[in-house]
């Protein structure tokens, strides 16, 4: 699930760098979704899940800024 996101959060950061609209919708859901599995996890292998998951909250940051440097500042979806 963690690989996904960041693939999907790459793909979406990419068509915001070529100034293409991006539909996020859906993507909150996927991400709590992972994040609610992670928890569920028993500790040692949700320890093992923190880097991927800090790939994952470093694809969502590189993401949004992308979107305010193309929408100056704001957010579109």
């Amino acid at each position: 699930m963690a690989e996904a996101a960041c693939g999907t959060l790459r793909m979406a950061r990419a068509l915001v760098e070529s100034r293409r609209h991006v539909d996020l919708a859906g993507l909150q859901d996927a991400v709590g979704r992972l994040c609610a599995a992670s928890l569920d996890l028993p500790p040692e292998q949700g320890r093992a899940l923190r880097p991927q998951l800090a790939a994952v909250l470093a694809e969502l940051d590189a993401l949004a800024r992308a979107m305010q440097a193309a929408d100056g500042g704001g957010f579109a979806s």
